[in-house]
């Protein structure tokens, strides 16, 4: 409770520095953008690169990102006076329900924008879904429908790459932390248990090591260390985050490459 009455203190001071630094750049030259300063395109923030690729998936071009790529456990960050900034100019802020400072950010910056809830997860539907709904909302559906194409195409390679590595040409068994499964469906690995995101319990690891998986996939940024260590299975770690250039397609290129090097060659 201590922390969160802190971190509402902050967002309050934060919020009245704002206004201060707005009030005192309320000039003519700011006033006279109004609505065409982005030439019509929609200034989008979001909360981290996750949600920023997105976005540039979906067709916006203007896309300014809260939480440094650097932060391995989004949720945990404590917002700066510049991110409330960013808010207070942007049209729509894009985040995440497990990343509770969202509206927090919004309602402190005194913002208008409208707060846009999105589902991340890397399931290849599920981004299809993602990126065409922002799509709409952005009034960019043809260069969404355009992503949605190469990215349904190099999918699609990547997972026919992977098949054909399948030692003795059979799916491999896998467990998984419960937010990388979308490493075991581009596989096509046999998913047979999932862990996390709690600290694994000792039933919870006898019951996974009786699968006898050959691979664990586990989230490079919630690690719980080497989950079955004594299990002969290679630890993967899956990434899911993009990097700064908000580009969700080398995520999928990195965790093809990590999988294909932890199969068994035989």
């Amino acid at each position: 409770m201590a922390r969160n009455r802190s971190r509402t203190t902050s967002l309050l001071a934060l919020s009245a520095a704002l206004a201060l630094v707005a009030g005192c750049g309320n000039d003519s030259s700011s006033a006279e953008g109004g609505g065409d300063k982005h030439d019509g395109k929609p200034v989008v923030v979001v909360t981290t690169t996750w949600e920023g690729a997105l976005a540039k998936a979906a067709g916006a071009e203007d896309v300014q990102v809260i939480v440094p790529q650097s932060v391995q456990h989004a949720p945990d960050y404590d917002p700066k006076p510049s991110d409330l900034a960013a808010v207070a100019g942007a049209d729509f802020v894009l985040y995440a329900p497990f990343e509770p400072y969202a509206a927090k950010i919004k309602d402190a910056a005194g913002s208008t924008a409208e707060l846009v809830e999105v589902n991340l997860d890397n399931d290849s539907d599920k981004v299809d879904a993602e990126v065409t709904k922002l799509g709409k909302l952005f009034g960019t559906e043809d260069t969404a429908a355009k992503w949605k194409t190469a990215f349904d195409s190099e999918y699609a390679r990547l997972s026919k790459d992977l098949k054909a590595r399948w030692p003795g040409g059979k799916s491999p068994v896998v467990v998984s932390q419960v937010f990388t499964t979308w490493a075991a469906k581009l596989a096509g690995a046999n998913l047979v248990g999932t862990y996390g995101p709690e600290a694994v319990t000792p039933a919870q690891l006898a019951k996974l090591g009786k699968e006898k998986p050959a691979l664990v996939l586990d989230n490079a940024h919630m690690s719980t260390g080497s989950v079955l260590p004594d299990s002969g299975a290679k630890q993967v770690e899956i990434v899911n985050y993009p990097g700064d250039d908000l580009d969700l397609l080398p995520v999928y290129r990195n965790a093809a490459a990590a999988l294909k090097e932890a199969m068994p060659s035989s």
